[in-house]
């Protein structure tokens, strides 16, 4: 049996940790919600995962939308259904399409639950968050 320098195993092992280290780094960075994209966090936090980051406008270029909204039984408002991981991994909302054969399963988790830590159930940047409430002054000209 060859007998190996311990300076060359030393280096060696930690090369690889700084490998996977920074692999981990560029893998699990926070995706930060873009326009029209749904926030779904209302479990995810208080399960220890972080929010659910939903691709709306990517998944409406391949999808009517009866699809999702008449079919899977999505309601048109942010946080409007009770989503969990066990109707998901029952073949409901999610889990309908996200099986493992048409779209990735649910052994991959940080696929959807990317969020930002306190990124709260939301269309990001809709119009509702944009609306101002009036003032209840008469309008200057």
């Amino acid at each position: 049996m060859k007998k190996y320098d311990e300076n060359v195993v030393l280096a060696i092992v930690l090369l690889l940790s700084m490998v996977l280290v920074a692999v981990d780094l560029l893998t699990t960075r926070d995706a930060h919600a873009e326009y029209g994209d749904v926030v779904i966090n209302k479990y995810s936090e208080a399960a220890g995962m972080r929010p659910v980051v939903f691709p709306h406008w990517f998944h409406r270029v391949r999808f009517r939308c009866k699809v999702c909204h008449a079919d899977l039984g999505f309601k048109f408002e942010a946080g409007g259904n009770e989503i969990n991981m066990l109707k998901i991994i029952d073949g409901e909302y999610c889990g309908a399409c996200h099986d493992g054969d048409l779209a990735w399963s649910v052994e991959n988790c940080d696929l959807c639950h990317s969020g930002a830590p306190g990124t709260p159930t939301q269309v990001h940047e809709s119009t509702l968050q944009k609306l101002v409430a009036p003032t209840g002054g008469k309008a200057t000209e």
